[in-house]
């Protein structure tokens, strides 16, 4: 017996194959250059602050986003993940059939490899991915136009992608069933779609099959020559925007210098030239998921805020002259709490808080910003404290704990960084006061700067007053310098992102550690006992801590132990944590109370039945309490933090 293989172009004549062929390149250079005109208007975007040479990182961030689809597979999405996965498999397995196909038609003779074993698991393959497609495609049309989910995008080209993807896919069945009823082998059995399908084309001819044929192939080049203005883009945009994303950390946004301020007159970004080329061809690579959306805490309680549309409204500008701040509202940039919810979710790894914060720069700059978290930024720049508290008040919280001080201590192992919170809010000096106990048991060399300390500059970063977080980062560096500092602890999330991850970008180099992380490696270390607490306690995992840093697992090792399984974590995994509300400035703004994240996140907490609330960080606690209070005002349910929970103070 031959080999098993195939008739090439079954019954299409030679000038038939010439015409395909010369249709196929038309079809594909028209693509390619769509492509490249719209990645010609990235170029017009500021460069890249960072190189993109080569690089085996960048490759493997491709085949993991991008090929292997790891962000979509970890969804919460019960069915629109699986939906894409289907989709995007069985496309792309076609693509590459398709591909080889053509390769094998045009190598020399004695390199032809479409026949034997290799054809037989070619043919399975294929018709096996034809079905995974199909199923995936109904599967979408049932959502997109019968479940209809808010938060997913909607295009008027939606139903012709859908739609000529579904005609291919069913045309290339009927056209496998009518090779094999036109010229049956007796391996057909490799190909069982097609030769199930062939049992109901008895009525096939050489004519009408070429008419098939044709319709199929037609099907195929209208779906392509459209690729660059479909949804379906993302799948070549993805491979740029994942292969140009910056490799710092999430918590770090991308500092301003006062040259590119001088030479370009601007702050932050006022038209679309001013992103970068990323971020530009991160607009183009989103494939509208609404995973982002689904996830933000401000869409949520109902906010204007909705990070897809952030990123479509951008896109449709990009090319044109209108201004960002039409085409995005001020009240959705300022609904924004910067808690990385969106850019953790999102598959092809757009950066939406970088875009949110640079329009919030323009805006600041130009005197834009009104209200209470503008009063914020005038008290932090007269009083370098958040609350706009004196800085001699930052010892108060210390009386009867006999607290070492940097200026008194000229040796020391660790900077305890108070923070703001911390040196005035009541609930954040009582973290800080456990702390200090447990530090002394065991046996810690610490020091604090007391009035010494200025806030980071968290707050104003996120607002948009780059320069003055810049003064305020450079003068603690400078401080840190002279003091000899080279390990900090802080209690606060936000200051604990602000040094590991933004103080690098001007010089301030040091190990910094929360809290939580701190205490488990004490507890790990033998070094402090844990007690035995008899309350059912939830967890709320800090933003800035689980997911923007990566850690919600050194609160666990302490907590555990100590509750003999008793915690309760609603969204356990930590990096899928639900934000408090008080990021990205908006702990100092004012919302009405139906709109506020945090008491989302306290229903959520107050479902798993717990009578002790368990934070890790002072703006939670305090977005938490008020949250609380006003959901439960018998004040059966208490917040605490973790040091106080370890220190015994929770048994009070």
């Amino acid at each position: 017996m031959d080999a098993p293989t195939r008739t090439e172009f079954l019954h299409i004549p030679p000038g038939g194959q010439l015409l395909f062929y010369a249709l196929s390149a038309l079809v594909v250079l028209t693509m390619v250059f769509c492509i490249w005109r719209r990645m010609r208007l990235w170029m017009q975007g500021k460069p890249t602050p960072y190189s993109l040479r080569p690089d085996w990182a960048r490759l493997r961030a491709i085949l993991r986003d991008v090929v292997l689809q790891r962000k979509v597979t970890r969804s919460r999405k019960t069915f629109g993940a699986p939906m894409h996965l289907l989709l995007f498999s069985g496309f792309v397995i076609l693509l590459i059939g398709t591909t080889l196909l053509a390769i094998h038609h045009w190598a020399p003779e004695g390199l032809k490899f479409h026949r034997g074993t290799y054809y037989l698991v070619y043919e399975v393959t294929l018709d096996v991915f034809g079905v995974v497609l199909l199923v995936g495609l109904l599967g979408a049309i049932g959502r997109r136009y019968f479940a209809k989910p808010k938060s997913l995008g909607r295009e008027p080209s939606d139903l012709w992608l859908l739609g000529s993807l579904l005609a291919i896919t069913v045309t290339g069945f009927l056209v496998e069933g009518g090779r094999i009823e036109l010229e049956p082998k007796q391996y057909d059995i490799y190909s069982p779609v097609g030769l199930g399908v062939s049992l109901w084309m008895d009525w096939i001819d050489p004519v009408s099959y070429q008419v098939l044929w044709w319709v199929h192939a037609s099907l195929v080049f209208g779906f392509l020559a459209s690729l660059p203005f479909t949804r379906i883009r993302h799948i070549v945009y993805a491979l740029f925007s994942t292969y140009m994303a910056p490799a710092r950390a999430m918590g770090a946004l991308a500092p301003v210098s006062m040259e590119e301020v001088e030479k370009t007159g601007k702050v932050g970004a006022i038209e679309w030239r001013d992103y970068d080329r990323y971020q530009l061809a991160s607009l183009d690579a989103c494939m509208e998921c609404g995973r982002c959306t689904d996830v933000c805490p401000a869409t949520g309680v109902g906010k204007t805020l909705d990070p897809q549309r952030i990123v479509q409204d951008l896109r449709h500008i990009v090319g044109n002259g209108k201004p960002v701040a039409e085409a995005l509202t001020e009240e959705a940039l300022w609904d924004c709490t910067t808690c990385n919810a969106c850019v953790r979710e999102c598959p092809v790894n757009i950066r939406h808080v970088d875009i949110i914060v640079d329009a919030r720069r323009s805006l600041v700059a130009e005197g834009r910003f009104a209200g209470t978290g503008a009063n914020m930024l005038r008290q932090l720049g007269s009083t370098m404290n958040a609350w706009g508290s004196s800085g001699t008040d930052r010892e108060a919280w210390m009386e009867g704990l006999d607290v070492p001080l940097v200026r008194d201590t000229p040796e020391f192992d660790v900077l305890l960084w108070v923070g703001c919170a911390g040196a005035v809010d009541r609930g954040a000096q009582k973290t800080n006061r456990a702390l200090v106990k447990l530090l002394k048991q065991a046996g810690v060399r610490f020091a604090c700067l007391g009035n010494e300390e200025v806030c980071t500059g968290d707050p104003a970063r996120r607002l948009g007053e780059e320069f003055l977080f810049q003064t305020m980062a450079e003068a603690n560096i400078q401080t840190f310098e002279q003091r000899g500092v080279k390990r900090i602890l802080t209690t606060c999330p936000h200051c604990y992102n602000t040094f590991a991850n933004e103080y690098p970008q001007f010089g301030g180099e040091f190990e910094v550690e929360h809290h939580t992380q701190f205490l488990a490696r004490l507890v790990a270390e033998g070094k402090l006992t844990l007690p035995r607490v008899d309350r059912k306690v939830a967890w709320h995992d800090p933003c800035y801590v689980s997911r923007v840093n990566r850690d919600p697992h050194s609160a666990r090792k302490v907590l555990r132990p100590m509750l003999d399984g008793s915690l309760q974590m609603p969204r356990s995994k930590g990096f899928d944590t639900l934000c408090c509300g008080a990021g990205g400035g908006r702990m100092w703004m004012e919302e009405p109370a139906e709109r506020r994240p945090g008491n989302r996140r306290a229903e959520q907490l107050l479902a798993t039945g717990a009578d002790t609330i368990a934070v890790g960080c002072p703006f939670c606690r305090i977005m938490l309490g008020d949250s609380l209070a006003a959901l439960r005002p018998d004040g059966d349910v208490r917040i605490v933090d973790l040091a106080e929970m370890v220190v015994g103070e929770e048994q009070s």
